[in-house]
This record gives structure tokens, C-alpha cells and sequence, in this order.
């Protein structure tokens, strides 16, 4: 790989954002497209863009033939982390499932008590405030934010921080009149509906979950679908 594209590929690395190394297999040119381009023209709209962003869904390299060519996409994602508010029982549950589907999970909960290596063994555990704990951990398009305590106090502020960094999955544990309350805050600091709305309230796909275990699965479920499939 020439310098230039690997110097511009590692920046785009280090900064938690996808980019595509595209291959001519006939000649070996090679370019690299960053994801924030695949909207923009000339890229907007061919065929090209079209195949770099299901590369880039998918996160897997592999050939893909545009315009009679046959190229080679080497995909480059960040790691995909998921962030929880509440070291509850449904965390218990989602956090093993959730590593296992190769996704990063970081715990935060500020009640040292319940925030615990014990009960979260293998786990990131930070037994921090989310005011604290957010600039460590850093949220992101490829970060997925779960608010899971019912507590204002510890679920809003990670909820204003998901919505302003654009993560590509923002979930709330609790009832229609516990979302109805929470939208009316997070109104009177700024968001408006559409931002509001990106919020999945009550949290997990509906499939009749009870216990934490099936709450968690609806969870993952939902998070692996807006990873997948945007916009579906």
C-alpha cells in the first residue's frame, strides 16, 4: 500500500470512522473511500457508493463488480462498542450476550454497589458518574447507547451525550409514561422531536419479554438490526 493511503487510512482508523480500500484487481490501483464521502458527489448515488456502503453494513471485504470492473473492497469499521447506563439485571444479562456477538460493552453506574467486577466478571466497569465516565469512554456513529437505571440523574445526561455524538443506536428502559415524562426533558434542553424520536422507547424489539434475560435478548436484537439495517 502506498504511504499516502495508508497514512489516511490509519487516520480515518484512529478516529473511529469507516473507510473502504477499493482495489482495481486488473491494474492494482488503489483509492480509499471514507464513509463520509459515499453522500457527497461525484460519489453520491453510483454504483460505487452503493457497493461500499453495503461493504461497510456488513463489515466484510470481499469483490464486488461495478462499472465492468472487478475490484476489491477491504472494509475498515471501528469496533463496535455498546454503552449502558445501570448495572442491573438486564446488564448482567446483555453484557456476555452482547461480547459474544464481537461487540465492545462498557457498564457505567455511579452506585458503587451495584457496579462491580463481581457481578460483571470479564466486563468494563465504571463506578463513575456519567459526566465522568463519557469522556473516557467516548461515544460515536459506531457506539450503541442503552439507559437502563429509571433515574434521571444517571440515564439523561448519557442520553443527551448519545444524541449530540450521533450514535447509531440510542435504547431507554421504562414505560410510555416514563418515556412521556423523559421527552418533556430532554425538550426543555434543546432536542427537538426528530432528535427525540432516534430514542427506542420502551427499549428492545417487541417480542413479549418478562424476564431480564428475554429483555436483553429484545436489546441486542434491536441494536444488531440498526447496525445491519439503517433505516429498515
Amino acid at each position: 500500500m502506498k504511504l499516502d493511503l495508508l497514512a489516511a487510512l490509519n487516520a480515518e482508523k484512529a478516529a473511529r470512522r469507516a473507510a473502504v480500500l477499493v482495489t482495481d484487481t486488473a491494474t492494482g490501483e488503489a483509492r480509499l473511500i471514507r464513509a463520509a464521502e459515499l453522500a457527497r458527489a461525484p460519489l453520491a448515488g453510483t454504483a460505487l457508493s452503493e457497493a461500499v456502503a453495503a461493504a461497510i453494513r456488513t463489515g466484510r471485504s470481499g469483490m464486488a463488480e461495478v462499472g465492468g470492473k472487478a475490484l476489491f473492497l477491504t472494509v475498515h469499521v471501528p469496533p463496535v462498542k455498546v454503552v449502558i447506563t445501570g448495572a442491573v439485571h438486564i446488564s448482567q444479562a446483555l453484557q456476555p450476550m452482547a461480547q459474544m456477538a464481537g461487540l465492545d460493552v462498557v457498564i457505567i453506574d455511579p452506585r458503587t454497589a451495584f457496579a462491580t467486577p463481581e457481578r460483571f466478571p470479564g466486563g468494563t466497569v465504571l463506578a463513575d458518574w456519567l459526566e465522568e465516565a463519557l469522556p473516557k469512554v467516548g461515544l460515536d456513529a459506531y457506539t450503541a447507547f442503552v439507559a437502563l437505571t429509571h433515574d434521571p440523574k444517571i440515564d439523561d445526561p448519557g442520553l443527551i451525550a448519545a444524541l449530540t455524538a450521533g450514535c447509531f443506536y440510542i435504547g431507554a428502559l421504562g414505560s410510555r409514561k416514563t418515556h412521556g415524562a423523559r421527552v418533556e426533558r430532554l425538550k426543555a434542553r434543546g432536542f427537538d422531536v426528530a432528535a427525540i424520536g432516534r430514542i427506542h422507547a420502551p427499549v428492545g424489539i417487541d417480542i413479549g419479554a418478562i424476564s431480564p434475560a428475554e429483555i436483553a435478548v429484545s436489546i441486542l436484537a434491536e441494536i444488531i438490526g440498526a447496525l445491519r439495517k439503517p433505516g429498515a
